[in-house]
């Protein structure tokens, strides 16, 4: 039975994640990205090492809950079965992880001990190493709005479909990973060209091309649903549609937290979630400008079926509550399990710190580094709060697959 629309979630808990990725994201002035635009992606991958550990070093490993793991590791197994090994991830670990897969699809009622025996068996945690101690996790969710289908009253801002001349420049796993350069272009008669801007796009460049799926009330709002990158809406007709990323028009994200702050328009120790969002709402005129300086647009497929059971991530799977995580690419293989190690992020989890085994299953374009991740919390406003104030130092312990049969050792 259709209920009374719910209240807006305020999604402002976004701006909290836009300015933690200030030292990933580029310096812009407006209307036009202040650092060159390669038509051609150009991967810089700072140097990083993975160094073999046991399961014993791993802080908490045998306290985590391996069947909730497990879970959300099947999740990721038909899905990159069907791909095939292909050449996709560093050092081509994609054909080994099928192989656990199979593995684990063949487990008969799994429980907490067997799937950490699971892990145990298959897997070999690897410390990553760079030139910092600790990486940096942030976080992300699905907000929940309102919205119409076509424009009326309050409803006026337009969500877009992906435009049929959109063309991927790199593969949509790898756009993080090669986010230096155009990711996306437009395909013309007489090649490609850039895609519009976000000003552009947002000053009409797509209008009259019948690509608007449906309508928020809230420029703000659209702006961050845009950075979470998908989106459960509560219709006017008392209908719920879920809508998720399906390409962006290539340029690279920039983070509008980091502009405020460095040109003097808002105080770093004031920034926050609500602040931020009060400035913004405060005056459309400027939050439109200052938008503008994030050239980064999104577009959103509706999802049909069991695909709207929930939001998806960049391998195409379900995201999974507090296991999946957005990693770079450049580094890791999405699928894989990673150990996460963060003491100090302790507003996540009932026993403070957070330590858990997770799985890659997405990108971000703000997510860049061997050490960097970004957390799935889930959807609607708890989810938003706790993702907004999520920005704590971490460790990582990538799980690759172990020559089989192996012998295993004591975890501890």
């Amino acid at each position: 039975m259709a209920g009374p629309v719910p209240k807006r979630v305020l999604i402002t808990a976004a701006a909290g994640m836009l300015a933690v990725v200030a030292g990933w994201a580029a310096f812009v002035t407006f209307f036009a990205p202040a650092v060159p635009i390669s038509p051609k992606p150009v991967m810089t991958t700072p140097k990083a090492k993975l160094e073999p550990a046991t399961f014993a070093q791993l802080p908490g490993w045998r306290d985590d809950d391996h069947l909730a793991a497990l879970k959300a590791f099947l999740q990721s197994c038909d899905r990159l079965i069907a791909l095939g090994p292909g050449k996709a991830g560093p050092k081509g670990t994609r054909a080994k992880l099928i192989e656990v897969c199979k593995a684990a699809k063949e487990l008969e009622k799994p429980t907490r001990v067997s799937a950490k025996a699971f892990f145990e068996d298959r897997f070999i945690p690897h410390r990553v190493l760079h030139k910092e101690p600790h990486g940096l996790l942030t976080g992300y969710f699905e907000p929940v709005l309102e919205g119409s289908r076509k424009p009326q009253g309050k409803f006026q801002v337009p969500i877009y479909k992906r435009p049929p001349d959109l063309v991927n420049v790199v593969e949509e796993t790898q756009r993080a990973a090669k986010s230096d350069g155009l990711t996306h272009l437009r395909k013309t008669k007489a090649g490609t060209e850039p895609f519009p801007t976000r000003a552009e796009i947002e000053q009409g460049a797509l209008k009259g091309q019948g690509l608007e799926i449906l309508y928020l009330d809230d420029p703000v709002d659209a702006f961050f649903l845009h950075v979470q990158g998908s989106g459960r809406i509560e219709m006017t007709d008392g209908s719920t549609v879920r809508i998720n990323y399906d390409g962006k028009n290539g340029y690279p994200y920039t983070s509008i937290g980091r502009y405020l702050v460095e040109n003097d328009l808002f105080p770093a120790d004031k920034m926050s979630m609500q602040a931020m969002g009060r400035w913004l709402r405060a005056d459309p005129e400027r939050a439109r400008k200052v938008m503008w300086q994030n050239a980064s647009f999104i577009f959103f497929r509706e999802l049909k079926g069991h695909d709207a059971d929930g939001p998806l991530g960049a391998l195409g799977v379900p995201l999974t509550r507090g296991r999946s995580l957005a990693v770079d690419t450049a580094y890791h293989e999405l699928g894989l399990p990673v150990y996460v190690s963060a003491p100090k992020l302790k507003h996540a989890t009932a026993n403070g710190g957070f330590r858990r085994l997770m799985i890659a299953q997405d990108v971000g374009s703000a997510i860049k580094g061997a050490e960097r991740g970004d957390i799935y919390f889930g959807s609607g406003e708890r989810a938003g709060k706790l993702a907004g104030i999520t920005k704590h130092p971490g460790n990582f312990f990538v799980l690759l697959p172990a020559p089989w049969p192996k012998t295993r050792k004591a975890a501890g």
